[in-house]
């Protein structure tokens, strides 16, 4: 168990994989890498008074605390941790609850079974999205596991009810956004009927007209180191919120995963879709470098725009014990960020990684028990 800081200063050690592959040889390739992960337990639960709904949706938000502050910041403790990685579950009805969690760190075997177990455009320079049209695209994996918030932003879908998007998108730090109460998910659907007028014309000159259809959130979950952050400093590394679907949605989801290094992801990119707002009813397609990294950040210019913030940012590596090739989200498109870099402002586009803690968390949210997420 994990109990003092001492013992927490070990977690933090579990970053590093255990048996990372050598990017040296002609037959290499780019490979998840394994790790140990710790485990993330409630302990506690307390009812909260009903929210207001008061706040206004923001797609987008801004700090001035850039990659070299975010460095200089002095990792959590165990205390800390505890706090931050406590959350908020909002329900259909109104209703909230605070959990508070305990950390831990397992034995190897122990608890296994003998089994397996923005204020301007983000665009820099040259636009490089893409907008994707076509049935054959928009309904195919992996374009089809992102899906649009009610509130704007766009998630991604990790699970058969499950959807991750930012914390941002439906709590502003103090309080929920409007709409939160009565949140819904939109899936992007043709409007015609196979074998209707354009149903498989994708290289029209006009693309197909979509529609989205809806399916209400049951609940909701908010770290508290977002809450308790206010979407700055501590709170922008907790961007992230996971929402559960009233019944299920049927498609194929991606898997989350515990974030590599930077220089460890193929060619040193990352990838996500989003519903950009400057392209209404487009689902919009970018990749671009990872510029800069903290242990809770990615930084990267990546042309967006509001309305792409809660996309889940996304890697295709080799799976080794499955021998395939498999994407997973490692992040969370939160949106920009302008950075006073030596009295010369310069402006990035930030994703909160997937850590192991985090990964922890997030597993359980979607599980209910941590023996299914000991592999990250």
């Amino acid at each position: 168990m994990a109990g003092t800081p001492g013992l927490f200063l070990l977690l933090l050690v579990l970053l590093c994989a255990d048996g990372q592959v050598s990017p040296y040889g002609a037959h290499w390739k780019p490979t998840w890498p394994a790790y140990r992960l710790p485990v993330v337990l409630p302990q506690s639960t307390l009812n909260l008074a009903k929210p207001h709904f008061g706040a206004e949706a923001k797609l987008e938000v801004s700090s001035s605390c850039g990659p070299q502050c975010h460095k200089g910041s002095p990792l959590p403790t165990y205390e800390e941790a505890k706090q931050y990685l406590s959350y908020e579950t909002l329900y259909a009805n109104g209703s909230r609850t605070e959990t508070q969690v305990g950390i831990y760190v397992l034995r190897s075997g122990e608890g296994e079974s003998s089994g397996k177990s923005r204020r301007k455009r983000q665009i820099y320079g040259y636009d490089s999205r893409f907008s994707i049209f076509g049935k054959d695209f928009l309904l195919n994996y992996p374009f089809s596991t992102s899906v649009k918030l009610s509130t704007g932003c766009t998630g991604t879908l990790v699970a058969e009810k499950h959807v991750l998007t930012a914390a941002h998108c439906i709590h502003d730090g103090k309080t929920y956004v409007k709409g939160t109460q009565k949140l819904r998910v939109g899936f992007l659907k043709p409007k015609f009927k196979d074998g209707g007028r354009g149903a498989n014309d994708s290289s029209s000159a006009v693309p197909e007209k979509m529609k989205f259809q809806w399916i209400r959130v049951k609940r909701t979950h908010v770290p508290k180191g977002w809450i308790k952050g206010n979407a700055n400093d501590i709170g922008m590394d907790y961007d992230y919120a996971l929402l559960e679907l009233k019944k299920p949605h049927k498609r194929k989801f991606m898997k989350i995963g515990v974030s590599p290094p930077a220089k460890q992801l193929p060619g040193g990119r990352i990838h996500f879709s989003g519903y950009d707002n400057d392209r209404p009813g487009n689902l919009v397609y970018r990749f671009c470098d990872v510029k800069d990294e903290t242990y809770d950040l990615l930084y990267q210019q990546c042309d967006a725009q509001p309305g792409a913030s809660g996309s889940g940012v996304y890697v295709r590596m080799w799976k080794r014990q499955q021998q395939k090739w498999e994407r997973k989200i490692i992040g969370i498109f939160s949106g920009h960020q302008w950075v006073d870099m030596n009295g010369s402002p310069q402006d990035f586009n930030v994703a909160v990684r997937i850590t192991p803690l985090k990964y922890a968390q997030i597993c359980y949210w979607i599980k209910g028990n941590y023996l299914d997420c000991r592999e990250g």
